[in-house]
């Protein structure tokens, strides 16, 4: 597991985004974790985005642009664009709103335009919706869906033998790329006597509803 990865499993605990215990997910199903993308300072959205630029730029992803799908894709989506400009690579990002605007620019649309090939920006992905609504929209602009990032893959199964991950990848052809996985937080469970309770759970729930990579 590369350094960067394990680090933002322990930054997400650190910032009790991502917990252990007993949650009910949207499925129905019991899990022994809970991840949710809500970093909301200044000092945790940045190195949230350096995350997703570490990983949208080790992925080696061909893309001319971001866009965040409304509304939990929007901040990352600036946040990582400034991460990439810190790194020396400056992209325009757009995001949408959930219902258009009459007056003024009006539509559903703000920022760059959309063009080229452009990298959906999201926290995670679970029934797939957002990034349906996503790819619709860049196509209609005339701008083509070049991926997804996304802060954590759960690998585990949707309503058939693929995960949600999966059945994005496989119905659009676009990559996904995540920070990181749930193998990536076995692996973390594994090297931290700390949580080393949480191990056995986990692994059990991955048995159950998990997918192969």
């Amino acid at each position: 597991m590369s350094d960067f990865r394990q680090d933002f499993i322990r930054f997400a605990l650190d910032q009790q985004v991502l917990k252990f215990g007993e949650f009910i997910t949207k499925a129905g199903r019991k899990s022994p974790y809970f991840f949710n993308s809500l970093f909301n300072d200044g000092a945790s959205t940045l190195q949230l985005s350096r995350f997703y630029a570490r990983a949208i730029e080790t992925s080696q992803v061909s893309f001319d642009m971001l866009f965040g799908p409304a509304y939990k894709g929007i901040i990352p989506a600036a946040a990582t664009a400034m991460a990439l400009a810190e790194n020396g690579r400056n992209v325009p990002f757009a995001y949408n709103r959930k219902e258009a605007k009459d007056h003024g620019e009006g539509g559903t649309l703000v920022g760059a335009p959309l063009k080229g090939k452009v990298l959906i920006i999201d926290d995670v992905i679970s029934a797939g919706t957002s990034v349906r609504e996503s790819v619709e929209l860049i196509r209609s602009a005339g701008a083509e869906p070049a991926g997804v990032a996304i802060a954590l893959d759960r690998m585990e199964r949707g309503t058939g033998t693929l995960s949600a991950v999966q059945e994005v990848a496989q119905q659009y052809g676009l990559p996904v790329v995540a920070i990181a996985t749930l193998n990536d937080l076995l692996g973390f469970l594994q090297g931290s006597p700390a949580l080393a309770e949480h191990l056995e759970a986990v692994r059990a729930y991955r048995q159950q509803y998990g997918v192969d990579d």
